[in-house]
């Protein structure tokens, strides 16, 4: 299988609500949250607030993954400071998981952020939910940053980490004239 990351058309939204509830619902992170569903569903809203992309099975155009990718004092914005790239609401459809769509959606993110001028990637993850969410995030190296902790309702806890982006040549050729 080989998976191809784009922005989301209008096409793709209805599956990836569909895809998104589901993997929340599938790890746990929907369970006595009323609100949330609603707010994953509605890709319309998201996409014109911030970049939704999506992994496609590049044979079948099947939609296996999407993510939310925004810059600092975006709507869907959350820890970010200037400089930063935030992603948000990464979903894998439930079959597709473990088959590296996590993992490219977030290497599109990591460009993207590069392609902004980014230096650094922040993002949330809820704790005590999602050892494979964390897993995924630790071995790109993102790394706790505790002092962003925060959390949006009694009872979630949202994890701040970081991933400090590589110096680009362009960004090292622009800092020096």
């Amino acid at each position: 299988m080989t998976v191809l990351v784009r922005s989301a058309r209008p096409g793709d939204f209805p599956a990836v609500a569909e895809l998104t509830v589901g993997a929340y619902e599938a790890d746990g992170q929907l369970a006595g949250e009323s609100g949330y569903a609603p707010v994953l569903a509605d890709v319309t809203t998201r996409a014109g607030h911030a970049e939704v992309l999506v992994a496609v099975d590049e044979t079948t155009g099947e939609v296996l993954g999407s993510v939310t990718f925004t810059l600092p004092g975006g709507r869907y914005a959350e820890v970010s400071r200037p400089g930063e790239a935030e992603f948000r609401m990464l979903a894998v459809a439930p079959t597709a998981q473990g088959r590296g769509v996590g993992g490219s959606l977030v290497r599109a993110c990591l460009d993207r952020a590069a392609g902004y001028g980014c230096t650094a990637v922040v993002i949330c993850v809820r704790d005590g939910l999602a050892a494979a969410a964390h897993r995924l995030y630790a071995r790109f190296g993102f790394a706790r940053e505790p002092e962003r902790d925060w959390s949006p309702l009694p009872g979630v806890d949202l994890l701040a980490l970081r991933l400090e982006l590589a110096p680009t040549v362009d960004r090292l050729t622009t800092v020096r004239r």
